[in-house]
């Protein structure tokens, strides 16, 4: 997931309570309308239970950005 992606679940949980588990954390993010990137990071995370919106941020997968293999074209 990228910083732009990142920034995307981060907007999807607006409002979210927390403690929350990954579960309904996707549930409150498609009920908001979150596109299917955002949703398909949601679900790629390992944890189950989050303290806090930063915490799940933290937690997306991390992927390369740029069309170069392996990073970001410099």
């Amino acid at each position: 997931m990228t910083a732009r992606d990142e920034l995307r679940a981060a907007k999807a949980l607006q409002g979210v309570e927390f403690p929350a588990t990954k579960d309904e954390l996707i549930e409150y993010a498609s009920t908001r309308g979150a596109d299917a990137k955002t949703l398909q990071a949601l679900r790629t995370l390992t944890e189950t239970h989050f303290e806090s919106k930063e915490e799940v941020v933290e937690a997306v997968p991390q992927e390369p950005e740029g069309d170069a293999p392996g990073g970001t074209d410099r």
